[in-house]
């Protein structure tokens, strides 16, 4: 478990200087990003090494993983992020231990997550994840809302019972003009970021770039990246 434990410490400490640097290099507060560590396949125990550690911000995608993980983890006092993509069955499950929801993509979801937060009591912050690649027509598997889209389902978030919208997320497209161009992805993430701010002046999330490209996210104003592999390891194969 040592061994363990300073083998986290040294790739925190990694990612953080990355971060630190970005911040510098793009004039910003280090301050300003926060860093969440995405502990998908990964067991309970190194969640509870990287608290000692200083995390308090963690990220799943899967509820079947997530649920037991969170609930062993109940002492610990972290923030717990979903960003995966995400079923109504599912919702009730995620609403009762996820403080953020960052996959938003449709407005049955809204429904489901509100009518699941007002019977929990919970209010969860809500990201809406924007598919860059839906502009192009070359829309990937990895959800998401056509940039056109973020107004109106913006807007149902906002007036939800139980709700609150927080801002933006995008994973870097796969395919379509912006597949391998992270940082033109993550600037058009930004400027779609400005305009829901006019309407939405609290929704200051922009939760974009992961292990690969988190430079990218920083330099176009990301205030949450996302990073497994560059803390955690390689992942785990699940069976």
């Amino acid at each position: 478990m040592e061994d363990r434990k300073t083998e986290l410490a040294a790739n925190l400490a990694t990612v953080e200087a990355r971060i630190a640097a970005a911040c510098a290099a793009s004039g910003r507060d280090r301050g300003e990003v926060t860093l969440i560590v995405v502990t998908k396949t990964y067991p309970a125990d190194d969640v509870r090494l990287l608290r000692e550690l200083g995390v308090r911000q963690v990220a799943e995608n899967r509820d079947q993983d997530a649920a037991p993980k969170a609930a062993s983890c109940k002492d610990l006092s972290l923030i717990w992020h979903f960003v995966g993509q995400l079923q109504t069955n599912k919702v009730r499950s995620v609403v009762s231990y996820a403080d953020v929801v960052q996959s938003v993509d449709r407005l049955k979801l809204v429904s489901a997550l509100s009518a699941a937060a007002v019977r929990a009591e919970r209010e969860p912050v809500c990201l809406i994840q924007v598919a860059l690649d839906a502009e192009s027509g070359a829309r990937g598997s990895r959800g998401g809302v056509a940039p056109d889209g973020v107004e109106e389902l913006a807007a149902a978030v906002a007036g939800a019972p139980g709700l609150r919208l927080g801002g933006l997320m995008t994973v870097a497209p796969l395919a379509g003009e912006y597949a391998g161009r992270p940082a033109a992805a993550f600037e058009r993430l930004r400027d779609i970021s400005s305009r829901l701010r006019a309407d939405h002046p609290a929704a200051t999330m922009v939760s974009a770039g992961m292990s690969a490209d988190l430079e990218d996210a920083v330099t176009a104003g990301a205030t949450h990246v996302r990073v497994g592999t560059a803390v955690l390891g390689d992942r785990p194969r699940l069976g």
